[in-house]
């Protein structure tokens, strides 16, 4: 254990969030989620519905079809956890710095 670290990592972390923008979770913006969560060291993952997959993979996330208005499970664990999934949440509420409305 490494002095200022916990001697036991929080347990998952979640949080919800809908997508905002006009085009959806389309290539750029699970591009740009990818390399964000890629920031972190935490691993992340997206549910919509029953589907499950890696923050990590464009295509698993392209996969998920999410369209505006849909709702994402974020989920994540590792010791940066919490700010990961609180970058995230607003990368997705910025739109995915896509969206000038």
């Amino acid at each position: 254990m490494t002095a200022g670290r916990a001697a036991a990592e929080p347990g998952p972390q979640r949080r919800v969030v809908t997508i905002v923008n006009g085009r959806g979770l389309h290539a750029r913006a699970a591009a740009k989620f990818v390399k964000l969560a890629a920031e972190f060291e935490a691993d992340v993952e997206v549910a919509k519905d029953r589907a499950r997959v890696a923050g990590s993979s464009i295509m698993g996330l392209m996969m998920l079809a999410a369209g505006p208005g849909t709702r994402l499970e974020l989920c994540a664990g590792g010791p940066d956890a919490a700010a990961a999934l609180d970058a995230l949440v607003a990368l997705v509420e910025r739109k995915f710095g896509e969206d000038r409305e």
